[in-house]
């Protein structure tokens, strides 16, 4: 930290803050700080006194920021968040983190040996005393005995490299002192053995080896191990010799099964299509072709240039049509959301809008952070240094804009708004460009090519017109279209109905409002229309959604679907609502806004409740319809649901249902949280039960928000029950997030709340699933305990596929505790369940998982076909998570079968879907995988790379089963590679982890460990 000593107070905070910094950059839960800082028995008042300590912490960070601050990324930050707090350093500032990463550097670089020598050296610098010093504790303790085996990995990386360049002298000198200092640590004393040797100092080589051997005798009973046999021997025979130079790898060829763990560069294109027969503006483009100029320039700076202007101004229609006019100058794309800042129902938070441009950059589900400002944080992180134009159309407050705001000068944001935005202009360097009224001319020949010819024979009737309408286009296009459609009406006469419709509203105000003379318009245009279509506009003011299709608009309105989509053709071609697609509709907001208006004023309450319900029994209607088409086994766990008044969607096969889903999603989730808010708590809860095994396939934020909207209706309505399963829906999003501390506690409480009804199935669901929260974290044995009892609630509420269910994940967790022949039992009898049960989605999980049982019981050919015909399933009922299990689990197979080409392909295309899903578990899976099959082909250069990714994510997720098969493989690639002793470390740690776990991989893993050290297995 600059060198400046920094005063944190006692040990419990420094330890506290050395648990924050292990984890640099990531969430760190309470729960995880409580048990690093006191253990298994913290004092009874624990969070109060960890508060105090973050306190403290954030006040010290604060006062000594001058001397902790760097010019790159500027003072640590210590932040609280739904994942725990965070502390934010770049960790090349962390030694513990530097070491590492220089070492990893050194051991991947193909250049010169001076390079990585003198990389290797700065890590050794940073060694200063003993880690973490006057810390006591069971973490600290484990925490600082694996950074002293981190440094001596370095130190044998180091003294290899140094040994190559001719540092014969600074070796010897400071492996003589680690030598001392761990006197049982072997490769240590043959490291030093064989530098002593390459200086001329044979004698002392033969004394440092005679030294080892009194030492393991004296100390364990021990003799030393084969590399120190083979060294001593070498050295007796004259044949041991100096570290060659370091080799270099060729290039993987054709088949390589090296591949990126970076995502692939999205570039999105969203801006939608521009406004038809655009006209003028001519002034206010070139302005905005100045500001992009004007930041080009600049180069540092992030131009935000607000369209601000009143409501059917045309900011959006001008934005659209400047973003299409540049968006070649932004090569890696364009963003567009709509925030709906002035909808009267919802407007777009800037947290879901970057959740959408998250997305759209290509970043999973998985990986977009809880917390608003983390999702801001890794949203400018996408956008760094790349140049990509980002349009924020209707922002209502400079807060709903500035987080969407990115760091980097390559970007440039065009805001519209009907505020000037003085916020933005004053802090963040905005340009505004305040949009006015059509100039007159500009006004004039607008009418006059969207009327026709008609406009030119009467040109004062035009003038007259373009006055009416204030100049404002939302108003012209409505009133053209209006005159369009009574061609035999001149245009005069139109302009009187205006006048007079005007002088006879009580909107119109003595100012001149141009907002009163678009609620004239519309007004005059809606007068113009048939009935049906008037009420059916304003009943859409009651729809919670960013837009609707025709069978929700039936809904609504009460009224077939073949003439609400005529009455829908006739308020498009009216300009009231705008076609978004060939079956979907949206609203300008200002239109919106003023059909909400009407149907206040005019429609009773009665009459409004009751569309409203309409329009929400369609939705749970449609959303249980394609539930059962993509899940008809499942039904039975699904609400009752209403029957609705009008049509649904025809959802005649799997992949229409699955389409309307995610047509829809939006719209569900306001519908969701309108429902839940507004008076129809049931709607919210039977929504979140509907949707749960959708919501589970991969939309875990929709998850989250649909499941917190049950929860809170729940609680409202008191209904304890209901509270219960949108707590497990919370609960296993957070699973499938990789988030485990509070995807246990949703589901613990869940459980609590199935008990005190006494609801056996509820119990038996939470015990499944926090079976599999315990597989993740590697606790079998408790997993089994979970899945066990819960197996014994299902039968005895005889409930089949529940039954199914845990014995199916019963097996799963048997397989990784050898237990092959119970758990190949236990599918079997779920697989009978399910075919009785016709469940098919959950037939394909068996499948698949009885072959993996029969891979590692050598049936490779009985393991394929389970494999394939769960793959066919899979793909059947669309569960892309299964497919990816299915074709992981095929190139399991093939590697086993000497197939590698075709293993490593099976590999990738479940890396492609671990990666789209946002499954980071399974991402780590597919790249063990590739690294198995990599190594098998002889390629450890590959690897080593697949494995080493594979870790870093097992690492981050808090897999220690992934994780063990990662360090399993880097030593088998090291070993490959004729690195004996990173080898060595990477099978003792494997082995470590295996061992702690009771997998059988352990017995393996002793055996690779013996042929490389040359002891009894």
């Amino acid at each position: 930290m600059s060198g400046h000593p920094v005063d944190l107070g006692p040990a419990k905070r420094r330890t506290v803050l050395a648990a924050l910094l292990v984890d640099t950059g990531r969430w760190v839960s309470a729960e995880t700080l409580i048990d690093r800082v006191w253990g298994e028995d913290p004092p009874g008042q624990v969070r109060a006194t960890l508060y105090a300590h973050i306190a403290r912490i954030r006040r010290v960070l604060a006062e000594a920021g001058p001397h902790l601050s760097d010019a790159a990324d500027g003072p640590p930050s210590l932040v609280r968040g739904q994942g725990g707090y965070r502390l934010g350093i770049c960790p090349d500032r962390v030694d513990a983190h530097r070491v590492r990463n220089l070492v990893a550097r050194a051991r991947q670089d193909s250049g010169s040996d001076a390079v990585r020598v003198a990389m290797l050296r700065e890590a050794m610098s940073l060694w200063q005393g003993q880690p973490l010093a006057g810390l006591s504790g069971d973490w600290a303790a484990r925490t600082r005995e694996n950074w002293l085996n981190q440094r001596i990995d370095a130190v044998l990386a180091w003294a290899d490299a140094e040994l190559r360049v001719g540092g014969h002298v600074v070796v010897i000198d400071t492996l003589s002192v680690l030598v001392a200092e761990n006197p049982l640590v072997e490769p240590l004393a043959v490291a030093l053995m064989r530098a002593l040797h390459s200086a001329g100092r044979t004698p002392e080589a033969l004394a440092g080896y005679a030294a080892l051997r009194k030492r393991l005798a004296d100390e364990l009973g021990a003799t030393p191990g084969a590399e120190a046999r083979r060294e001593h021997q070498a050295i007796l025979c004259g044949t041991a010799t100096a570290p060659a130079t370091r080799r270099t790898t060729p290039g993987a060829d054709a088949t390589s099964t090296s591949t990126s763990t970076e995502r692939a560069v999205v570039r999105p294109a969203q801006l939608p299509l521009e406004a038809a027969g655009f006209i003028g503006r001519e002034e206010e483009l070139a302005r905005l072709d100045k500001f992009l100029a004007a930041a080009g320039e600049r180069s540092t700076a992030v131009v935000v240039s607000a369209v601000s202007g009143t409501a059917g101004v045309g900011k959006t229609a001008l934005a659209v049509r400047w973003a299409h006019r540049a968006r070649h100058r932004f090569p890696d794309g364009q963003l567009y959301v709509n925030l709906r800042g002035y909808d009267p129902e919802r407007p777009m938070t800037a947290s879901d809008a970057l959740v959408r441009f998250l997305t759209a950059l290509g970043v999973c589900g998985q990986d977009i952070p809880l917390e608003p400002d983390d999702r801001a944080a890794r949203y400018r992180t996408e956008v760094a240094g790349r140049r990509i134009l980002i349009v924020l159309d209707n922002a209502s407050t400079v807060e709903q804009v500035r987080p969407l705001l990115p760091g980097t000068g390559s970007c440039a944001v065009l805001v519209t708004s009907r505020d000037s935005m003085a916020g933005l202009v004053a802090r963040d360097g905005a340009h505004r460009l305040d949009l006015d009224l059509l100039p007159p001319d500009t006004a004039r020949t607008l009418l006059r090519r969207l009327v026709g010819p008609r406009a030119e024979t009467d040109p004062t009737a035009v003038d007259a017109l373009a006055t009416q309408c204030a100049r404002l286009p939302l108003a012209l296009r409505i009133a053209a279209e209006l005159a369009a459609s009574r061609p035999s009406t001149p245009l005069t006469d139109l302009v009187a109905e205006l006048v007079d419709h005007q002088r006879r509203l009580d909107l119109l105000d003595a100012d001149g409002d141009p907002r009163t003379a678009v609620a004239a318009v519309f007004s005059w245009s809606l007068r113009n229309l048939p009935a049906d279509a008037v009420r059916t506009f304003r009943l859409l003011g009651l729809h919670p959604g960013p837009d609707f299709d025709a069978h929700a608009t039936a809904s609504l309105t009460d009224r077939g679907l073949t003439d609400t989509r005529r009455t829908l053709d006739v308020l498009a071609r009216a300009h009231l609502v705008q076609r978004i697609d060939a079956a979907r509709y949206g609203m300008h907001d200002l239109l919106r806004a003023y059909a909400t208006r009407l149907t206040t004023a005019d429609d009773a309450p009665q009459v409004r409740e009751q569309a409203l319900d309409r329009l929400f029994d369609h939705y749970l209607a449609t959303a249980a319809a394609a539930m059962n088409r993509l899940h008809p086994a499942e039904a039975h766990l699904r609400p009752a649901v209403p029957e609705p008044t009008a049509p649904v969607p025809e959802l005649s096969d799997p992949d229409d249902a699955r389409a309307w889903l995610n047509t829809e999603r939006a719209c569900l989730t306001a519908v969701s949280a309108h429902a839940a808010i507004h008076g129809r708590p049931t709607h919210a809860i039977r929504l979140s039960l509907t949707l749960y095994r959708y919501l589970i396939s991969g939309h875990h934020n929709d998850g989250l928000m649909i499941h917190g909207h049950a929860r809170d209706a729940a609680r409202l309505l008191g209904d304890p029950a209901s509270e219960a399963r949108a707590l497990l829906g919370i609960g296993t999003a957070y699973w499938q997030l990789a988030r485990h501390e509070p995807a246990r506690r949703h589901i613990q409480a869940a459980l609590a709340l199935f008990r005190r009804a006494d609801d056996l199935t509820g119990q038996a669901r939470a015990l499944v699933n926090l079976g599999l929260v315990e597989e993740r974290l590697g606790r079998f044995r408790q997993a089994v305990e979970f899945l066990e009892e819960a197996l014994a609630l299902y039968r005895r509420v005889d409930d089949r596929s529940g039954e199914a269910i845990a014995l199916k994940d019963l097996a799963s967790v048997e397989v990784q505790l050898g237990r092959y022949g119970e758990a190949a039992d236990h599918l079997r009898q779920a697989l009978a369940l399910l075919r009785r049960t016709g469940n098919r989605y959950l037939e394909a999980h068996a499948l698949n998982d009885l072959g993996t049982i029969e891979v590692e019981l050598g049936r490779l050919g009985s393991a394929a076909r389970h494999q394939e015909q769960a793959l066919v399933l899979f793909l059947e009922v669309g569960d892309r998570y299964g497919e990816a299990g299915a074709l992981h689990g095929l190139g399991v197979i093939h590697t086993r079968l000497d197939r590698y080409a075709r293993a490593a392909e099976y590999h990738r295309q479940a890396l492609t879907i671990y990666r789209q899903n946002g499954d980071r578990d399974g991402e780590a899976r597919a790249l063990n995988g590739l690294g198995e099959a990599a190594h098998a082909a002889g390629r450890p250069t590959d690897a080593l790379a697949h494995h080493t990714d594979a870790l870093s994510i097992a690492e981050d997720i808090g897999n220690p089963g992934l994780q063990a098969r990662a360090h399993g493989g880097l030593g088998d690639a090291h070993r490959a590679s004729g690195d004996t002793t990173p080898a060595v470390h990477r099978y003792e740690r494997a082995l470590s982890l295996y061992t702690d776990l009771g997998m059988p991989e352990a017995e393996a893993i002793r055996t690779r460990l013996a042929t490389v050290t040359g002891a009894r297995p």
